[in-house]
């Protein structure tokens, strides 16, 4: 992970830092900041509620840095979060774009299948990532749930889209997908957690099928439809 570049607290200008051990001052500072986050996986997904009992001091141990060097980089450990689930959320989005972009002429069926693996794997590398994206930033403070809820918002928004070029395909027909949409993200990351948790017992090939099962059965219009018996 790769610091975003923001600037200090207030803007102040900062006098030009010699390089020490060979690295410039923003390559120390970029350093700090990865192994901040690194060691804010570790100890935000270790378990139910590890957000919550964790502490600065916690965090700054498991770095092997000290306190002052966080508050230089964060506020608060809130901002350490935030950032863990945006960059697990951008990952996985350039996953799923680039995977479409490869079967672009393929089927229905076979772009979708395609996006959910690229997803999973993103998702599944580390087990603590997928706690810290759907469990451990639940609830935490107004403006992070407004951050989850945005970042879910843009899952339906890309699925949506997928499904409207579906359409315009004439692979399926034509109705609107949203609330079919937002229930299936849903499903997809309870899913894709219990199984990461050890709640499941499956492959992840098992899991991709069983999400297709789901996902094609989405597509069936509903009784009364216009085009349906």
């Amino acid at each position: 992970m790769k610091s975003d570049g923001t600037d200090e607290p207030g803007g102040t200008a900062r006098r030009p830092a010699r390089a020490y051990g060979g690295k410039s001052a923003e390559q120390r500072r970029a350093d700090r900041r990865r192994r901040l986050l690194e060691a804010g996986v570790d100890l935000f997904g270790a378990g139910p509620g590890a957000y919550r009992s964790a502490s600065v001091a916690a965090l700054c141990a498991r770095a092997g840095l000290s306190t002052r060097q966080f508050y230089e980089e964060f506020r608060n450990l809130e901002e350490v979060l935030a950032a863990l689930h945006r960059h697990v959320q951008k990952a996985a989005q350039g996953a799923v774009v680039e995977a479409l972009a490869e079967v672009a002429e393929g089927s229905l069926r076979e772009r979708v299948e395609s996006a959910f693996r690229a997803y999973a794997r993103v998702l599944t590398a580390h087990p603590h990532l997928v706690r810290i994206a759907f469990v451990e930033v639940t609830g935490v403070t107004p403006e992070l749930e407004r951050q989850r809820l945005e970042a879910r918002k843009g899952w339906v928004g890309l699925l949506v889209a997928a499904l409207d070029e579906a359409v315009e395909r004439g692979e399926i027909g034509a109705r609107d997908y949203r609330v079919a949409a937002l229930g299936f993200v849903g499903a997809v990351n309870a899913l894709l957690y219990d199984w990461t948790a050890g709640y499941v017992d499956a492959d992840l090939d098992t899991i991709v099928e069983e999400l297709m099962r789901m996902f094609m059965g989405l597509l069936q219009a509903p009784p009364g439809a216009p085009g349906t018996p």
